[in-house]
């Protein structure tokens, strides 16, 4: 059975070890992530076809160009049960999406004769990753592509990874046509990142790449950062969930279950404050997991996990805040009044009916968080992700006059003396 520990019992190196997370860039794996790239950019045609020789002899890339006819075969291939749950996600993500546009920050007058504001401009073009490999997430290629429609970018350059066939996945396909994709192609891992930062294999150079993927995707990305932009780092997925009180130990041990299936390397925590309650969610978890499909990915994820009690509610917060989680989910009496406690998490998920599947899927807020505790720096993917800010101001004369002064010290105070002279020399032609 799962050992179930207080936290005030932990040991230092302990705490250490129940906050750490799976390394999300092995020093290997960036090494080898690095040499694809360098011999992408090298001879791009003839890495990408050593790649999928095995796949697809004689690989060019009009081959890696998901067709119309594939798109169509992919929307006739999924069930009609998919396809509903597919417009219903659309629809709950596109509309909290579009909340999220803010109004331009227009003719705001800083002082007399002086106006500035901040306007919004959409990227021209970016490229999300759909991870295709391990498992099929049709809800990965909603959650990537909806915002950077809803910001209004015009290109959106979808890329997963080929199967037997050289085909993708269909509810991959069938998910990202349905979202608003422009393109997807047929390209995994680090050779898909490159293309897409480099403009290589026929497809458009990106100005961002956004998108879960394992930890080669993810040092691919921190690779190409820089000549293109990307979403926060990426890692495992990981809970932490929080229970005041007591609460079905069932209910309580399925929500633990579900974050360390995704992946060998997912992290799951669960604090409460019930040692009864401890107990009876770690004897349900090991008689479950024996019997589910991914019971070995699981027996390796356990390792990282933990089950802990409180003393209480505060201090299980504390504990949280220190471990910024990527989802936090809180199973209280009056949880949401616990928000402001809340500092760092990628997503907060309130209440006994607020499980982080649904999140995943359908509530609406987007499910590319931060890991690994970046939540205490880096924010969630959202319509703001795909939008550039760019600020403006109009001086008068008269106002320009009046910060000479001002202008004029500080340029010579660091030296540059042109910048002094010309705002300087506007203000004595101004009074001739």
């Amino acid at each position: 059975m799962f050992l179930v520990e207080c936290v005030a019992d932990l040991t230092p190196e302990r705490r250490r070890s129940v906050l750490a997370r799976a390394n999300r860039a092995l020093p290997e794996v960036v090494s080898q992530t690095q040499a694809i790239l360098d011999r992408l950019l090298e001879s791009p045609e003839y890495e990408t076809a050593r790649e999928y020789r095995s796949l697809k002899p004689n690989l060019s890339p009009s081959d890696l160009l998901v067709t119309e006819e594939e798109i169509a075969a992919s929307n006739a291939a999924i069930s009609p049960e998919l396809k509903k749950a597919l417009k219903v996600a659309l629809t709950n993500i596109q509309t909290f999406h579009e909340a999220q546009l803010e109004r331009p920050m227009w003719l705001t007058e800083v002082s007399p004769g002086l106006i500035a504001g901040r306007v919004t401009r959409p990227l021209a073009k970016v490229g999300v990753y759909i991870p295709g490999g391990r498992g099929a997430y049709p809800s990965s290629a909603l959650m990537n592509i909806i915002p950077a429609k809803v910001a209004g970018v015009k290109e959106i350059i979808a890329v997963t990874p080929p199967g037997p066939g050289f085909l993708a996945r269909p509810e991959i396909v069938a998910a990202a046509h349905l979202a608003g994709a422009t393109k997807i192609y047929k390209l995994g891992g680090a050779w898909a990142i490159g293309s897409l930062a480099y403009g290589l294999n026929g497809l458009p150079k990106v100005d961002k790449i956004v998108g879960p993927g394992n930890m080669w995707v993810t040092a691919a990305k921190l690779a190409v950062y820089g000549e293109v932009d990307i979403d926060a780092p990426a890692g495992p997925s990981e809970g932490f969930i929080i229970v005041e009180g007591h609460y079905d130990p069932e209910i309580i041990a399925w929500d633990f279950l579900a974050q360390l299936e995704h992946d060998p390397q997912a992290s799951a925590v669960l604090v409460v404050t019930s040692l009864e309650l401890a107990d009876a969610v770690a004897k349900i978890v090991a008689h479950e997991t024996v019997h589910l499909e991914r019971a070995p990915i699981i027996n390796q994820s356990l390792e990282n996990a933990a089950i802990l009690v409180a003393k209480d509610i505060n201090e299980a917060l504390d504990l949280a805040n220190e471990y910024a989680p990527e989802h936090l989910q809180i199973i209280a009496p009056d949880a949401l009044s616990l928000l402001g406690r809340i500092q760092n998490a990628g997503s907060v998920f309130l209440g006994p009916s607020s499980p982080i599947p649904g999140g995943d899927y359908a509530t609406g807020p987007n499910h590319v968080l931060p890991t690994g505790g970046s939540a205490r720096s880096f924010s969630g993917l959202s319509t703001d992700s795909f939008l550039r800010k760019m600020t403006f101001q109009k001086v008068s004369s008269q106002a320009l006059r009046e910060l000479t002064p001002t202008i004029s010290a500080l340029a010579r105070a660091e030296g540059l003396i042109a910048h002094a002279k010309t705002v300087e020399i506007r203000a004595l032609k101004d009074q001739d």
